[in-house]
C-alpha cells in the first residue's frame, strides 16, 4: 500500500470523535487523512465518550498546550442506584442499591446534591485516570489488580445544571457540566452517587465545548481532514489578543530581537505578519517584549512569501 504524500501544512484540526474508537485511534485515522505523522492532541476521551478533540498538525502542535488549561464543557448522563470500579459502564458493577432507597431520592434530593457539588470542590480523580503514580499511568496499575487512591486536587465546577431525570430500576439523570480543566465527570458521577447514598456511574458523556471552541465546528472522520486544518493565526486569534507586524519587523521578531508591540495587553499576544501567518507568540514583561514561542513557516508558505532581509 502506498504511503500518502506529506502534507507540510500546519492547522489545528477539530474533530468530533465518535464512540467506541480510542482518541489515539482518531489521530492515527487523521495522521492518514492530512498526510503527516506530525500530530498531537489537547487532550483525549474515553472510547465510551465522544465530542471535541483538539489537534495539531506539523508546527501547529506547539500551540496545543495552550488548550490543556481551558475549562470545558460536557453533557453527561449520570446513572444512579450502582457503582462501578471504574465510575462509568465500562467497569465492573456493583450490585445495585435497594430499590426502595432508590426509589426514595425526590428530584429535589438530587438537585441538592448537584448544588453541593458545584463551585469550587476538592475531587479524587477516578483510578482509571491517566495521572501517573511513581511514573505509572493509574488505569495501567487499577486494571492490573492494585488499588489505587489518588489524592484529591481542587477543581472548579462553573455549572451543574440537570436537564433531565428518568426514573426505571435507577435514575438516570442527564446534566450539563462547565468545568476547569483537569475535573474527571466520571468521579462527579461517583461523588453525587456518594452524597445520595446509593452509588452512581456514568454511562454516557459528550463534550461540547474545549475554550471558545465547540463542537458544533468539528469535523468528523469520514471528512477530508486535510481540507479542515484552521490555520494557527485564526486559532490564535481567538484565544490571544493579535498583533499585525511589517514583515521585515516580524523577521526580527522571529530572530530574537526586540520588535516594539504598542499597547497591548498582559498574557500572550498572537505575533502575525503583514499576509496574516502566525509568525509567534510574545509577552512584553517590563516594556521589553520576549517570545514564548515561534511558529516557523512551511515549506508552502516561504515559497510564497519570500523572506526578509538578515541585514
Amino acid at each position: 500500500m502506498a504511503k500518502p504524500p506529506r502534507n507540510p501544512a500546519s492547522g489545528i484540526l477539530f474533530v468530533d470523535k465518535p464512540q467506541g474508537i480510542t482518541s489515539h485511534g482518531v489521530i492515527a485515522r487523521a495522521r492518514a487523512s492530512v498526510g503527516t505523522r506530525k500530530i498531537g492532541h489537547a487532550g483525549t476521551l474515553d472510547p465510551m465518550a465522544t465530542g471535541l478533540l483538539v489537534l495539531g498538525a506539523n508546527n501547529a502542535t506547539r500551540l496545543l498546550t495552550y488548550f490543556v488549561g481551558l475549562d470545558k464543557q460536557y453533557l453527561a448522563t449520570i446513572r444512579l442506584g450502582a457503582s462501578s470500579n471504574t465510575d462509568d459502564a465500562e467497569g465492573e458493577l456493583s450490585p445495585a442499591a435497594d430499590a426502595a432507597a432508590i426509589a426514595a431520592i425526590s428530584d429535589e434530593a438530587i438537585a441538592a446534591a448537584v448544588a453541593g457539588l458545584t463551585g469550587p470542590i476538592m475531587q479524587r480523580p477516578s483510578s482509571v485516570s491517566a495521572i501517573k503514580v511513581d511514573g505509572k499511568r493509574a488505569y495501567t496499575l487499577a486494571r492490573s489488580g492494585e488499588e489505587v487512591v489518588l489524592a484529591e486536587r481542587a477543581v472548579t465546577i462553573s455549572v451543574f445544571d440537570i436537564l433531565e431525570i428518568e426514573r426505571a430500576e435507577f435514575i438516570d439523570v442527564r446534566v450539563r457540566v462547565d468545568c476547569s480543566s483537569g475535573t474527571y465527570i466520571r468521579a462527579l458521577a461517583r461523588d453525587l452517587g456518594g452524597v445520595l447514598g446509593v452509588g452512581g456511574h456514568l454511562t454516557a458523556l459528550r463534550r461540547t465545548r474545549v475554550g471558545p471552541f465547540e463542537v458544533s465546528r468539528a469535523s468528523v472522520l469520514d471528512d477530508d481532514l486535510a481540507g479542515q486544518l484552521v490555520s494557527p493565526a485564526a486559532v490564535a486569534g481567538e484565544l490571544f489578543e493579535s498583533v499585525e507586524l511589517d514583515d521585515q519587523s516580524a523577521f526580527e521578531l522571529s530572530r530574537g530581537r526586540q520588535v516594539p508591540l504598542g499597547a497591548v495587553g498582559t498574557g500572550p499576544i498572537a505575533v502575525v505578519n503583514s499576509v496574516g501567518r502566525l509568525i509567534g507568540l510574545a509577552e512584553v514583561v517590563d516594556g521589553r517584549t520576549r517570545i514564548l514561542s515561534n511558529f516557523p513557516a512551511d515549506a508552502v508558505a516561504v515559497s510564497q512569501e519570500g523572506e526578509p532581509s538578515d541585514g
